[in-house]
């Protein structure tokens, strides 16, 4: 048998050199010699001993070392080191230099190198592999994607350049997350158009703030709906009035404390001088006393006014929420625009009754002003999405008895049912569920019209009923949250490389998982996608064994010291 010699020795990966040292471990009996057993393995024998040597050299339990360093083990710290950087990196905010100091507090820098430079390298590939899963998963899933008709949620974040950010918000799939020159309608209708290429998708409607360059992109360019962010009107509203009257009410009640306060001083002092002989001094006391009861009365009034306009502008902010639905949420009857609209009117002249009444600042006038406007667009998407939903309805050809049933129960039960998902008070949600179990009741009684159709047929009309419901957007919070989860990583890192960012955006669409167990893409797309972790186990190598540490550098001393006894 020909020698094998150095020159002739390849890069031997990790799994192959466990491979190998498996194989001369558990047959050293059949062939004794270690240069046979070279030979055997297609290895040069220096290699083989050094391979020997650096294992015997590690300073680690033996049985841990007989683990790491066999196949299985190999394996499983190849697992290990790329889940903590897929975990770390891509799905938590953190930075490589945590992922060395996790391999070092649990021992696991004698098996493979943790520093900072051989960590970086496999972030890189990972990041690169990552971005190549997504390119091939949305090529593969959107050949089989049936057409949909979709609403996109839109907004810009920057740090500092503009990032433009879109989601279709019922799967939650990110469309759009990328950097560029401007957030013009024209830079934003390019952007979207290139990321939709190739997906069975229609736009038909848009939610984002009222940014002039994201209304014209849709409006001009896409031809679609643009429907006004609730969140936004909120907002403004409780910056400009919500703030104005909390300052007023904060001061009034510094106010009504002191003159508590000095209520009580004259209290104490009166207590202290009862029954003395200085009854000239009594008698101012009591004089200073009551001064100091009506300041207090006088103190009380406008605080406890301020109280109610307070509460008054929390109850009408929270009820343009509560009044923005297509459905009653008590009773689940659809609603009117014209309904809707002067509930939404309502609210807004009680907050300007409150302004008038509490003499807040033109700003506070010009901010509930601003967000009045927006009145007629949410007013204007209520009528979209109830002529939208006809249509589809009306598309499926169904007797008028069921269509009425669709229209009237099982749409409104499915949108109740989304919004209970929604609420945070435990309370309200459980209202809603059992107004959803009562407008389902009838439904599925055997009276129902639905009941004398087929299994296929009430499967497609309860698909349509879904989407029906799953049509009504009133909020771009979808976006609003990923923007916050990005400016966890600008904060530190000021801006995203172009590929990080796009590992981002893959791992987002396809690993992670709702608490259904799908992804943002198989909802999106309508079929599984591959395993990702999978597919980079594949590609993306485990780092080589940890350089020889060297010893620590000796501290400089930058003054010398005094000689002893000098």
């Amino acid at each position: 048998m020909t020698e094998i010699t150095a020159s002739t020795k390849k890069q031997w990966s990790r799994a192959e050199i466990a491979e190998k040292l498996d194989k001369f471990e558990q047959g050293y009996v059949r062939l004794p010699s270690q240069r046979q057993w070279a030979e055997d393995l297609g290895i040069p024998r220096s290699t083989l001993q050094h391979w020997l040597k650096r294992k015997e050299s590690l300073d680690a339990d033996p049985e841990l070392v007989t683990f790491f360093e066999s196949s299985v083990g190999v394996a499983f710290l190849h697992r290990l080191v790329l889940a903590a950087h897929l975990v770390m990196t891509l799905m938590g905010p953190c930075g490589i230099r945590l992922v060395c100091l996790f391999l070092e507090l649990t021992g696991l820098d004698q098996f493979v190198a943790a520093s900072y430079g051989p960590q970086q390298q496999v972030a890189a590939t990972l990041e690169k592999a990552v971005v190549e899963f997504g390119q091939a998963e949305r090529q593969r899933l959107a050949i089989g994607m049936r057409l949909k008709t979709i609403t996109v949620c839109e907004d810009e974040t920057f740090h500092p350049e503009p990032c433009l950010v879109a989601i279709e918000p019922v799967s939650n799939f990110i469309l759009v997350e990328q950097y560029t020159e401007s957030r013009t309608a024209t830079e934003w209708t390019h952007t979207l158009k290139q990321a939709t290429a190739g997906l069975a998708v229609k736009i038909i409607q848009s939610t984002s703030d009222e940014g002039k360059g994201i209304v014209k992109h849709v409006q001009d360019d896409l031809g679609a709906q643009h429907s006004p962010d609730l969140f936004h009107v909120q907002q403004e509203l409780t910056r400009g009035p919500g703030v104005a009257i909390a300052n007023k009410t904060r001061c009034a009640e510094q106010v009504l404390a002191e003159a508590v306060q000095k209520v009580q001083e004259y209290i104490e002092k009166a207590v202290v001088i009862q029954g003395g002989p200085d009854l000239d001094k009594s008698v101012k006391l009591a004089q200073q006393l009551e001064q100091a009861r009506q300041k207090e009365t006088a103190a009380r009034q406008p605080f406890e006014t301020l109280v109610t306009q307070q509460e008054r502008v929390t109850q009408a902010i929270r009820g343009l929420s509560a009044d923005d639905h297509p459905y009653d949420l008590e009773t689940g009857t659809p609603r009117s625009a014209e309904a809707v609209a002067a509930a939404l009117e309502q609210h807004f002249a009680d907050l300007e009754q409150v302004a008038a009444e509490a003499n807040l600042s033109d700003h506070c006038l010009q901010k509930i002003a601003k967000a009045k406007r927006v009145v007629v667009a949410m007013v204007a998407t209520l009528a979209f999405y109830f002529l939208t939903i006809r249509m589809k309805v009306e598309q499926l050809g169904l007797p008028l008895d069921v269509e009425r049933a669709v229209h009237t129960q099982l749409i409104p039960a499915i949108y109740l049912d989304l919004v209970s998902e929604k609420v945070a008070e435990a309370q309200q949600r459980h209202t809603l569920k059992k107004k959803v179990a009562e407008l389902l009741v009838p439904l599925n009684s055997a009276v129902s019209p639905l009941q004398g159709l087929t299994p296929v047929d009430r499967l497609a009309i309860e698909q349509v009923a879904q989407e029906c419901a799953e049509l009504f957007q009133r909020s771009s919070s979808c976006v609003e949250g990923r923007n916050g989860q990005l400016a966890l990583r600008h904060h530190s890192l000021h801006r995203i490389r172009d590929q990080k960012l796009a590992a981002l955006t893959t791992v987002h669409n396809y690993f992670v998982l709702r608490s259904d167990g799908t992804t943002a893409a198989e909802r999106f797309f309508g079929s599984k996608p591959g395993n990702l972790f999978e597919w980079v186990l594949e590609r993306v190598d485990l780092p080589g064994w940890p350089a020889q540490k060297r010893s620590s550098p000796k501290r400089k001393e930058y003054l010398a010291r005094a000689a002893a006894g000098a």
